[in-house]
């Protein structure tokens, strides 16, 4: 599976902004959003009737900057109390990508591996196991490598393998390689190492054919065994082909499931390997209560099914008739993805016999079990249909681009999801998070005030200490996600990685289990947060703690905004204004102008935001809101500086420059 570079589908395209280097005496050119040129601002300084504040030399910005720096140092030695007042996000929540009312869902479908069946870390070391055992004894694999084991702590799920040079490595959702999350075999690469490979940290589009992604959850000990793999002959100084090690590990990792080895090992210890949840049970039979319709559609063999539903379910939870008669259709060895394209018949499974029946298929029955079979035989024989339909699975690719390609409605189960929002609602995690952003800020004002050329030492000693802080608090959050790659869902930058990206495009919902949807009425209707731009499980921390947060960690809030009519006297407006301090939020400035009195169409308007400090690498979303829906145009600005001009009603996303701390 090679990566494609496309944007997450936002209201708004997200650019990447090249502020270090633009800065604002460059500006951008007249076909992009963004900073203004200084005539361009005299200009619109002259037309509005604004004196431009005279500058301060560089030595004064870079001393006040030493001197927030100083102040914020001290206050990071203590977690403020304006924490405890943030809002927590749900870690059994339901997050919404698409909207989703569930009273229009009359059919859930559902995988079976880790969907229905939840599974313990011991069940990668299982797979490793047998996948290694299978490299040394078909592969001729050396017979050292016996001692490898598997390392829960290395992996994440979402990585990327490069088959060419042998990279295993993390990626955001523009396809850049995240800098301290690229490995060949275990050793962490430098950024040096990564420039001199690839030139830059995006990968380009010839590049991205050479890599594939590790997105189920059987990627955890493939991802381990590649690496453990490409380790041992670098210790060993012998030649290798990076794709042939791929290739003989995804054979291996194919085989322990092909051949059910992995099955017998399971079902031989169902205790160690299962994780029961009565919850399950309880969902299930609530929708059939409400007359929902249930089918299971699944890769493996029904006596593996069989045996993992019956443990989970009847032998555990007391369910005195099968578990069959919760599902309507019972589908196994479905050979996901090709079932959504190919055109395979179905075939009725005798479970007795362990044998297929010759007999066409033209209809499901109660508690018959059906093996293959295609997309499109099942929605003739079914006449289930689009949006009815919701499917359940955990592997983006196999499970949910098929369904979501159908018209179905998808839900990603991503278990990892619930830890790491456990770790997000963490006092110790937000207090690290908003350090990393006002360290961020001050580097911002750094670099848009003092000159490349001829730094003084001062000068080179507080971008050395910025840059060390910066480092600190980065590794510090990583390290709480995982000590190698860090979070799943975002880098450690707080840019979202490519495994969210392809969340966004295959899931119209995502949870940590099916069973969370339990805490939801069955008439609910699921809505996409109106001010989430990126994954809707990050927090949006509100206007009043973000401004105390901040200005007790030594960051100052002096936000001001004036409106002014440039037109007849008499109109009046309200608003409210709030920003996110935060690196893992999109920074937007919600703005709402009420309009009280009515005005001719082409009257124009004029607001003003003076006295911002730096944020020269934030993205600002505005939304106007207005009561008659009349076009308008509206100018911002901020001294001494930059602005853009929008003249459409709705939302409006502004890339510009805020300066004058």
């Amino acid at each position: 599976m090679t990566f494609s570079r496309r944007l997450l589908p936002l209201g708004a395209s997200l650019t990447r902004g090249r502020f270090a280097s633009y800065q604002i005496r460059n500006g951008f050119t007249r076909g992009s959003r963004g900073f203004g040129t200084e005539p361009t601002i005299a200009n619109l300084a002259e037309k509005c009737a604004i004196a431009l504040p005279e500058c301060s030399t560089e030595e004064d910005e870079i001393a006040k900057i030493r001197h927030e720096f100083e102040l914020a140092k001290q206050r990071f030695l203590n977690i403020p109390e304006a924490l405890n007042t943030m809002p927590k996000m749900n870690p059994q929540g339901i997050y919404v990508n698409k909207n989703l009312r569930l009273d229009n869902i009359q059919v859930y479908g559902f995988d079976y591996d880790y969907t229905l069946a939840h599974y313990s870390s011991d069940l990668q070391s299982l797979i490793y196991d047998l996948a290694k055992q299978h490299m040394i004894n078909e592969f001729r694999y050396p017979e050292s490598c016996m001692k490898f084991k598997y390392d829960p702590t290395f992996p994440i799920r979402g990585l990327y393998y490069d088959k060419q040079k042998g990279f295993l490595m993390k990626l955001d959702f523009f396809g850049s390689i995240e800098p301290d999350g690229c490995y060949f075999g275990r050793r962490k690469l430098s950024r040096e190492e990564l420039e001199n490979m690839y030139g830059t940290r995006h990968i380009g589009r010839d590049q991205a054919r050479g890599l594939v992604g590790l997105m189920d959850f059987f990627c955890f000990s493939e991802a381990c065994l590649i690496a453990d793999m490409v380790q041992y002959f670098v210790d060993a100084k012998l030649e290798f082909d990076a794709s042939n090690i791929y290739n003989d590990v995804n054979r291996a990792i194919q085989h322990v499931h092909r051949s059910g080895l992995v099955h017998r090992g399971i079902l031989a210890d169902p205790n160690r390997y299962l994780l029961k949840n009565g919850q399950l049970l309880h969902f299930l039979r609530s929708l059939k209560d409400k007359g929902k319709k249930l089918f299971l559609l699944t890769n493996s063999p029904y006596h593996f099914v069989d045996g993992g539903m019956r443990y989970l379910l009847e032998e555990s939870f007391g369910l005195k008739d099968s578990w069959r008669d919760l599902f309507d259709v019972v589908i196994a060895k479905a050979n996901k993805p090709e079932f959504y394209t190919s055109e395979h018949p179905f075939r009725c499974y005798d479970s007795e016999r362990d044998t297929l029946a010759f007999t066409k298929v033209d209809a499901f029955h109660p508690k018959k079990v059906y093996y293959h079979g295609c997309l499109k035989s099942f929605l003739q024989i079914t006449k289930w249909h689009g949006p009815e339909v919701i499917y359940f699975g955990d592997h983006l690719f196999s499970d949910l681009r098929g369904p979501s390609k159908a018209g179905w409605r998808t839900a990603a189960i991503i278990h990892e999801l619930e830890r790491e929002i456990k770790i997000q609602n963490e006092d110790s995690y937000r207090f690290e998070q908003a350090k990393f952003h006002i360290i961020q800020e001050l580097l911002g004002r750094f670099h848009a005030t003092a000159s490349n050329n001829q730094r003084s030492e001062a000068c080179q000693s507080l971008l050395d200490e910025l840059n060390k802080a910066r480092q600190k608090a980065r590794d510090t959050m990583k390290q709480m996600f995982n000590r190698s790659f860090g979070a799943t869902f975002v880098t450690d930058t707080g840019q979202e990685s490519a495994f969210s990206y392809h969340i966004h495009q295959y899931a119209d919902v995502y949870t940590s289990k099916p069973e969370n949807f339990l805490f939801y009425k069955p008439e609910a209707w699921l809505h996409v947060p109106y001010d989430i731009k990126i994954m809707p499980h990050h927090v949006k921390p509100p206007t009043k703690s973000s401004a105390d947060l901040r200005h007790m960690i030594g960051g100052r809030h002096n936000l001001k905004l004036a409106a002014e009519s440039s037109g007849p006297a008499g109109f009046s407006f309200s608003y409210r204004v709030g920003i996110c301090f935060f690196p893992r939020l999109l920074p937007h400035l919600p703005l709402a102008v009420t309009k009280l009195a009515p005005s001719p169409r082409s009257h124009k308007y004029t607001l003003m935001i003076p006295g911002l400090g730096s944020v020269t690498t934030s993205f600002l979303a505005v939304k106007v809101l207005r009561d008659d829906n009349l076009p308008i145009s509206f100018t911002f600005s901020s001294l001494p500086n930059s602005f853009t001009k929008m003249d459409q009603f709705g939302w409006w996303t502004c890339f510009f420059s805020i300066l004058g701390y």
